[in-house]
Parts: structure tokens; C-alpha cells; sequence
């Protein structure tokens, strides 16, 4: 099969807005911008994966996935990460990709083994894999080959709704519950298990740990 994986990235000044109270906005956008490129680095490093596409309106996130190798897609008009990973899925299909999987930058555990568990369960397409955040509710990764299966509804409580689209598609569904994929950076007490886990310091580039 062959698969482009889909990084969806918002601004890394703005993004991360909920950990405002903990964290200052230099602080964010320090943390934004590391997890982009181990997310990066982390899918460079991977056959499996043909090429990878960052989308997003921010010139800095694209210049830095340019550096690390990505084709990139300038997100314009209003802000719409559905709108987006559509766009990106298309330019993805003119270069004959099979597949696609979505895969946002703000998972700091994710590793080469989880991505080959999401490639390993989409093996006899159509076939639709989804990994839910830890609460069940969101949608942390989603893969779908053919890449365009099903219609793209990430917000709240997309993981229901995304099993629903692959239902109605008429196309397999696996659901991969890995504690790694599970746990995204979006609230204070996910940064404080993620520190927990892997001694992350927002504050010093080089101690955040692959």
C-alpha cells in the first residue's frame, strides 16, 4: 500500500490554547514546535511511509517541516481542519497515494511501533483504522485506505463519529487503543502525565526526549 501520512499542525504561537493558565506563549510555542519535529523525525525514519504532508497556516510550521523533509500545504481562507486534511488528501491522491493517515503533531509518546500497528491493521482495504484519545472521545490517529473512504469529522467526540462514517462505507473497522496514542497534549493534566513519563521540560529544547 502505498501511504502518505497527514500532519495537520495550527499556528505554534496559538496552538495548545487550554494550557495558556500553566504554560506562557513563548513556552507553548516552544513545545508546539518540538513536538512537530519529533513527530517529523519520527515518521522520516519510516519505509512504511512514502511521504509525509504538513498542512497548516502558519509559514514558521512549514518552513521547519520543509527543513525536515515534508511536502507542505498552505492552509488558506477560514480556519477548518476538515477543509484542510481534504485538501491535503487530494494532493496526496495526485501523487497516486493508496492510503493516508492523519496523524496530528501532539502525541509526545508516539513511536516507529505505534505507526506500524495503525499500517499492520489497515492491510485488505477498504478498511478504515482509528486510534481514540484515552477519554474515547477524540480521534488521535486515523487511517484510511482507500485515502478517500470517508469524510473527515474531527472535533468533538469524532471517534463515534468517525466509527459511524466506516460503518456506513461498508468498510472494516479496527480500533487501536494503545496508551501512546491515546495520550495527546491538549489539557494541564495531560502535560503533567506526560512529564511524569518522560521528564518533559517545555522550557529547554534539548530535554525533551524521543
Amino acid at each position: 500500500m502505498t501511504l502518505w501520512a497527514i500532519v495537520p499542525v495550527k499556528p505554534l504561537r496559538n496552538g495548545k490554547s487550554r494550557l495558556a493558565g500553566t504554560l506562557t506563549d513563548d513556552e507553548r510555542a516552544n513545545l508546539n514546535r518540538l513536538l512537530l519535529e519529533r513527530t517529523l523525525r519520527t515518521l522520516a525514519d519510516m519505509k512504511e511511509v512514502e511521504q509525509v504532508l504538513v498542512v497548516s497556516r502558519d509559514p514558521s510550521a512549514l518552513a521547519l517541516a520543509r527543513d525536515l523533509g515534508a511536502r507542505t500545504v498552505q492552509e488558506d481562507g477560514a480556519p477548518h481542519l476538515n477543509t484542510a486534511l481534504k485538501r491535503a488528501t487530494v494532493v496526496a491522491q495526485v501523487y497516486a497515494s493508496r492510503g493516508v493517515l492523519i496523524l496530528p503533531a501532539d502525541l509526545p509518546l508516539l513511536s516507529h511501533e505505534d505507526i506500524l500497528t495503525l499500517i499492520n491493521r489497515a492491510a485488505n482495504p477498504p478498511v478504515v483504522v482509528i486510534a481514540p484519545d484515552r477519554h474515547e472521545k477524540g480521534t488521535n490517529a486515523l487511517l484510511l485506505s482507500p485515502a478517500d473512504l470517508i469524510e473527515y469529522d474531527f472535533g468533538e467526540d469524532s471517534f463515534g463519529r468517525h466509527c459511524e462514517h466506516a460503518k456506513k462505507a461498508g468498510a472494516r473497522l479496527e480500533i487501536v487503543k494503545l496508551p501512546s496514542l491515546g495520550l495527546d497534549l491538549d489539557l494541564p493534566e495531560d502535560l503533567d502525565l506526560v512529564r511524569k513519563l518522560e521528564g518533559l521540560k517545555v522550557e529547554e529544547p534539548s530535554t525533551f526526549k524521543p
